[in-house]
């Protein structure tokens, strides 16, 4: 979504090489094309103005030390202001979910009409389930969660939500559209006490619009939830649009926190660095695709560096860590390391992992900008595809095929072909990648495994991709 904020960025760090330091005249180019960048991406006249003023004042006359070039210096710069506009000058917790309070803990989701407030309610309340919390950087442990609606105005809008909470896990507590607002909120808490849950999410109404009315029932809601959790559901391809939005509801009421929904939109992502702005609220979570799991806390840090082309690895490591199943990868390294043979059906679990990691393209934008863009050569959803067109084709194979590869001779493959309707070409095709993952697995059973280990000890260091250092 903000590959073009990226690769104007990106260019900018190309366009001085050999200077001593950053001056008055050679900054003056890179700045107006952080301007256009900023611009171009939706992000709020007042925000790009202060934003380039900062950058400005902290540039002129920055020393480039060492190995750096003013380019590469003028980033690190960059990189430290937009951290700070995404909210990273709040203080490393500010962008946690506060649960600090007797249970159960309230969160009242806030936002116009389509802007994922119920789908958003349901990716966090299987977020909270399944032990995604943090408090002050430790994972504080599964909760249980109850969810409720609070919306009698759109159709369906109480059916919606019971079924997002059956798909995710968590309870419904019914409510009904003849209730009036507060007192399914009131039936609601009552409830959630009752039956002991850690964790009460209440989904409110929206309008197309702001008005009167609706501010003054989520005030009411408000006084009478008393939530330790105010979160606003933005759309970020509302655009400018989305910043007056914001301002309306932070004056109306006590937010504590922004969910961007829509981030794997094509809309130009502004929203992302302007409402954080406008609000003074941190940004909490982004919404990353419209699966149940796309929801991701955030942190501005990670996303200054994705913006700027340096990856997101460490999101990338941690996504890794909750998709993966370990006893899995344990049985197939103890199978190596027995010396049995690494066949087609190891090779279909290990697909298998690599779909449970989530959306490809959420992936692909973690990776720094270099990787990235080899990858996104492939088109969209074409990864996913040849994953699939993969899978039918190992799965049209008998269970002695799967096991003994070389059994597979000029008429096996074309029978195989026709079962997965594919050419015979894309059985070679297949036949060859496993063979080459069927190569990496000897090495690592050689002891390449070690190697393999010891140049990746360097990934703790790629946050500094970029040419800079922290």
């Amino acid at each position: 979504m903000l590959e073009n904020l990226t690769h104007r960025l990106s260019r900018v760090v190309k366009t001085i090489r050999g200077e001593a330091r950053l001056t008055e005249a050679n900054t003056q180019e890179m700045l107006r094309e952080v301007r256009l960048a900023l611009l171009e991406a939706d992000v709020s006249l007042p925000v790009v103005r202060e934003f380039v003023a900062n950058v400005k004042e902290k540039a002129l006359g920055a020393e480039v030390v060492g190995s750096l070039s003013p380019g590469q210096a003028l980033v690190g710069v960059v990189h430290k202001e937009l951290t700070a506009l995404m909210g990273g000058d709040l203080g490393p917790d500010a962008s946690e979910l506060s649960l600090a309070m007797q249970p159960p803990a309230i969160i009242l989701m806030a936002g116009l009409q389509g802007a994922g407030k119920t789908t958003t309610t349901g990716k966090l309340a299987r977020w909270l389930t399944e032990g995604g919390h943090v408090s002050h950087g430790r994972k504080t442990g599964k909760k249980k969660v109850a969810v409720v609606s609070a919306d009698v105005y759109r159709p369906a809008a109480i059916e919606q939500l019971k079924t997002v909470a059956a798909q995710v896990g968590v309870e419904w507590i019914a409510s009904d559209p003849t209730q009036k607002p507060v007192d399914i909120a009131r039936s609601a808490l009552d409830y959630a006490k009752r039956h002991h849950f850690d964790v009460l999410i209440v989904d409110t109404a929206g309008r197309l619009g702001i008005d009167e009315e609706m501010m003054r029932e989520i005030r009411l809601l408000h006084d009478v939830l008393k939530p330790i959790e105010t979160l606003f559901v933005v759309d970020a391809m509302q655009g400018q649009d989305a910043v007056n939005t914001a301002r309306a509801f932070a004056d109306a009421l006590p937010l504590t926190g922004v969910v961007l929904t829509k981030l794997d939109g094509d809309a130009r992502g502004g929203a992302a660095l302007s409402v954080r702005h406008v609000t003074g609220k941190p940004l909490k979570f982004v919404g990353v695709s419209e699966k149940l799991d796309g929801l991701e806390p955030f942190h501005p840090e990670r996303m200054a560096q994705r913006v700027l082309g340096m990856g997101d690895i460490l999101s990338l490591v941690e996504q890794a860590q909750q998709n993966i199943d370990v006893a899995e990868a344990n049985k197939l390294a103890a199978k190596i390391k027995s010396g049995d043979k690494f066949d087609l059906n190891d090779f279909k679990d290990q697909l298998a992992q690599v779909k449970k990691m989530g959306d490809m393209s959420s992936m692909l934008e973690k990776l720094p900008a270099q990787f990235a863009q080899a990858a996104g050569q492939l088109q969209s959803g074409q990864a996913e595809k040849q994953m699939r067109r993969t899978e039918g084709i190992i799965n049209s194979m008998t269970p002695l095929e799967r096991s003994k590869p070389e059994l597979l001779k000029a008429s096996r493959k074309r029978r195989i072909a026709a079962g997965a309707g594919v050419p015979v070409q894309e059985v070679n095709r297949m036949l060859n990648q496993f063979e080459q993952m069927q190569g990496m697995m000897k090495q690592m059973k050689k002891g390449g495994m070690a190697k393999m280990m010891r140049a990746m000890g360097g990934m703790k260091n790629l946050g500094k991709l970029g040419g800079f250092g922290r």
